[in-house]
């Protein structure tokens, strides 16, 4: 047996453009990425806690140090800049992995930095 598991998640990220214009994926500071194991064209889940939309797109890597998340393409009509987002990965794993797995949980700030890493998702709220 296979089972889908969350591999990495940006929680309460903050959208900081959202360009209509642009060839449709999310851009996402290269830092963020490392912390929670993203890589170029991986794709992901987008939620928006503002509206409750939901969708799936693919990653861009945007520059280091500017905490920048942008949404692009057909994705910017589904969000809008100061929109609190989660943003999750899944990987696919055999039954035996997937019962030791531990996510890589990042907690974003108001200002897109790691307030917090956790390996787990805690049953609690998170605000």
């Amino acid at each position: 047996m296979f089972r889908t598991m969350m591999k990495a998640k940006l929680h309460r990220a903050r959208v900081t453009e959202a360009n209509l214009a642009y060839v449709g994926s999310i851009t996402i500071d290269e830092d963020l990425m490392d912390a929670v194991d993203l890589i170029d064209n991986e794709k992901v889940q987008i939620v928006n806690n503002n509206n409750g939309k939901r969708f799936e797109t693919y990653v861009i890597k945007g520059p280091r140090e500017k905490r920048d998340i942008c949404l692009n393409g057909a994705a910017a009509r589904l969000v809008q800049p100061d929109d609190v987002i989660i943003i999750l990965s899944y990987a696919l794993m055999p039954d035996d992995a997937a019962q030791n797995h531990r996510p890589k949980v990042a907690i974003m700030d108001e200002n897109n930095n790691i307030a917090e890493m956790l390996d787990t998702e805690p049953a609690s709220t998170v605000l």
